[in-house]
C-alpha cells in the first residue's frame, strides 16, 4: 500500500460519506497535524462522533484501519510542495497555459500513484497476463484510452479489443469465456453503458476490472478488481478532461509495463517483430 494520499482520499470521498463519518473526515482535513497524533477514540471526541465511527470511516475509505490512514496523512504532511490544481483564465498567456497544464498533469499523476492499491494492481496484472482475450470498454474520451490500451497489448501478442460502440461490446462480451477479462474505463464511474457491459460479463462469469476516479461508483461496484485515478479539481474550464485522460493513460501504462516486465524475453521478441512489420509496411525495412 502507498504511504501517502490520505488527504486526497478523504477529500474525494467526502461528498459520499454518511454524516458522522463526514464530520470526522472534515476534522482531519482541517487539522491533519493534530489528527495523526490521536487515537480513534480521541478523534471521535474531537469531531463529536465516536471511536466506532472512526473505524467505520476507515472501512468506507477501503483502508486497512486507522493506523493506515494516519500513516498516509503523515506521508502527505511530509510533502514540501503542493501547488494545487489551477484553472485556465480568460486570455491566458501561452506561458501561463504551459505552466498550469504542466502543474495539473504532474499533480494528477502523483495523486493517481498514491491511490493505486498494490494488491488490486497485482490482481489486475496477473488477470491480464493470463487472459485469453482482453475486452476494453469506454465511452467518449475513455474510448480513446481503451484504444491506446488495445494498441499496447496487441504489440506484445495479447488478443485485445477496444469498443466505443456499446452494442458491439455487448455482442462480444455475450460470447466471452471465463478466461477472458473485461476492462471498463470511465472517469465518472457512472457511465451506464459501461456498467451494464460489466454486469453482462459477470453473468458470464468473466473477470472484470474497473478504472474510475476514486470513490464508490456504479462501475466499480460491478468490477472484481477496482483501479482508481485521481479526481481532478478544476470545474470551470473542463481542464479536468485533460487531467483525467492523463491519469487513465498512466494506469494503462503501469498495467502494460507490469505485464511486459513479467514476460520480459517474450515481450522483447514481440516488440521487435511488430517494429519490423511496421518498418516493412512503410518501406523503411523492406528489401
Amino acid at each position: 500500500m502507498s504511504t501517502n494520499g490520505g488527504l486526497v482520499i478523504l477529500t474525494e470521498m467526502l461528498p459520499q460519506l454518511p454524516p458522522s463519518e463526514k464530520k470526522i473526515a472534515t476534522y482531519i482535513i482541517e487539522h491533519p497535524n493534530e489528527a495523526i497524533l490521536l487515537t480513534a477514540m480521541e478523534l471521535g471526541k474531537r469531531s463529536s462522533t465516536s471511536g466506532a465511527a472512526v473505524i467505520r470511516l476507515c472501512k468506507s475509505l477501503k483502508l486497512k484501519g486507522f493506523q493506515d490512514l494516519k500513516l498516509r496523512i503523515a506521508g502527505d504532511l511530509q510533502k514540501t510542495t503542493n501547488d494545487g490544481f489551477r484553472d485556465i483564465e480568460p486570455n491566458e498567456s501561452l506561458l501561463a497555459v504551459i505552466d498550469k497544464m504542466t502543474n495539473n498533469s504532474i499533480q494528477t499523476i502523483r495523486e493517481t500513484a498514491e491511490l493505486l492499491d498494490i494488491e488490486e494492481l497485482e490482481k489486475a496484472v496477473e488477470t491480464i497476463r493470463h487472459a485469453r482475450r482482453i475486452h476494453l470498454v469506454g465511452v467518449g474520451a475513455s474510448s480513446i484510452i481503451a484504444q491506446d490500451a488495445q494498441q499496447k497489448f496487441l504489440r506484445i501478442n495479447k488478443t485485445a479489443f477496444a469498443f466505443a460502440d456499446m452494442h458491439l461490446a455487448a455482442t462480444q462480451v455475450a460470447n466471452a469465456e471465463p478466461d477472458d477479462v473485461v476492462i471498463g474505463i470511465s472517469f465518472s464511474g457512472e457511465t451506464i453503458e459501461v456498467a451494464n457491459v460489466l454486469e453482462l460479463a459477470k453473468q458470464r462469469n468473466v473477470k472484470t476490472i474497473s478504472l474510475t476516479k476514486y470513490g464508490k461508483h456504479r462501475i466499480a461496484d460491478q468490477a472484481d478488481i477496482k483501479l482508481y485515478t485521481s479526481a481532478t479539481k478544476e470545474p470551470t474550464f473542463r481542464s479536468g478532461a485533460t487531467s483525467s485522460r492523463i491519469a487513465q493513460l498512466q494506469v494503462i501504462d503501469i498495467l502494460f509495463m507490469s505485464v511486459a516486465s513479467r514476460q520480459y524475453d517474450e515481450t522483447v521478441k514481440h516488440l521487435n517483430a511488430t517494429k519490423e512489420a511496421v518498418q516493412f509496411l512503410t518501406g523503411n525495412g523492406g528489401k
